[in-house]
This record gives structure tokens, C-alpha cells and sequence, in this order.
């Protein structure tokens, strides 16, 4: 089978469901940032040597996929798996768990050393910007104000995550034995 179909040639591209749109439609916009938070999450997994990162991390991409994959439908396919609200709880709990472990944060953060919390810091911001532009599927900017029940999970699972990878950048920061750096004004 050839990677290439030669089918987004003239600049559209197919949702899931066969629905052709343009490259720059807000589902391909949303979809494609997770494309790359997914990937980027996988740097991360590969820089750091705590297996339980490693494993939450993994399971972080699996969720970004089903997001992913709702995020790309045209809403003729009900066969998708959900992301269940319990995703949304589970990041809190990792949350708490990392930042009972961290001292107070006194300042805004300046990422630095090590290389994987820096890391953390990118993955974060593409994560927010996956969630601004998700907030343009079915909200007008689709032509479309239906918002499913998946899109707001989404969305939710998305914020979180942002705070989850920050917290998880200060933590690494903790076990790798690096002083944070603070910005003070």
C-alpha cells in the first residue's frame, strides 16, 4: 500500500466519515495540533527514565487519539470509542499526587534544565493551543452549533492535561535534581 493517495492534492482533506473539507477547516486545525502534541508527548517518553512517566505518559497519547478521532469525525460515525470523564479525574488525581511532592510555587516559571521538564513546557503550550482551536468545531466556526458530549470532554480532557504537563515539568525538574528558575519582575 502507498503512503501517498494524492487525494489532498488540491488542498481538502477527508474527516472521518468521507466528509471532504479544506486543510485549514477547524476540525483539521484541532486534530492536527493533537497530531503533534501526541508526537511531542512521545519525545518526552523517550527523554525521561521513570517508568510510571513513561506508562502515565502513554496512556496520555491513547486518550489524545480517541480525542483525536472525534475531534476528525463528521458525526456519520457512531462506532468511535468515548473518552470517558474518568479520564478527566484520573489527570486531577496525578496532579495532586505530583504537586504534594514539589515545594510552593513562588513565581512564574522559566523553562531550563533538565531538557525533559523544557520539554514538558512545549507540550504544554501546543496542548493549549489544541484546546483554542477546538473551541472552533461546533461552535459557528464550523458552520455547525451542535457541540457533542465527546468535543466537550475533549476540550475538558485538554485544559487539564495542560495543568497536568505543567505540573509534571516542575516535577522532573524535582527528580532530576534542578533548581527551578524563576521569572520575578
Amino acid at each position: 500500500m502507498k503512503i501517498y493517495t494524492k487525494g489532498g492534492d488540491k488542498g481538502t482533506t477527508s474527516l472521518v466519515g468521507g466528509k471532504r473539507v479544506p486543510k485549514n477547516h477547524p476540525r483539521v486545525e484541532a486534530y492536527g495540533d493533537l497530531d503533534e502534541l501526541i508526537s511531542f508527548v512521545g519525545i518526552i517518553i523517550g527523554d525521561t527514565d521513570i517508568a510510571q512517566v513513561k506508562s502515565d505518559l502513554r496512556k496520555i497519547q491513547e486518550n489524545l487519539m480517541l480525542i483525536s478521532a472525534h475531534f476528525a469525525s463528521d458525526g456519520s460515525v457512531k462506532a468511535l470509542k468515548e473518552v470517558k470523564e474518568e479520564a478527566i479525574v484520573w489527570l486531577e488525581g496525578e496532579i495532586d499526587r505530583m504537586t504534594g511532592a514539589l515545594p510552593p510555587q513562588t513565581a512564574f516559571i522559566l523553562p531550563g534544565a533538565p531538557r525533559v521538564s523544557s520539554e514538558c513546557h512545549v507540550a504544554r503550550t501546543i496542548c493549549r493551543r489544541a484546546e483554542r482551536h477546538s473551541l472552533a468545531i461546533g461552535t459557528g466556526g464550523e458552520g455547525n452549533t451542535e457541540v457533542s458530549e465527546q468535543l466537550i470532554i475533549g476540550q475538558k480532557y485538554l485544559n487539564r492535561l495542560s495543568d497536568y504537563l505543567f505540573t509534571l515539568a516542575r516535577y522532573l525538574c524535582i527528580e532530576n535534581d534542578e533548581k527551578e528558575e524563576f521569572w520575578l519582575p
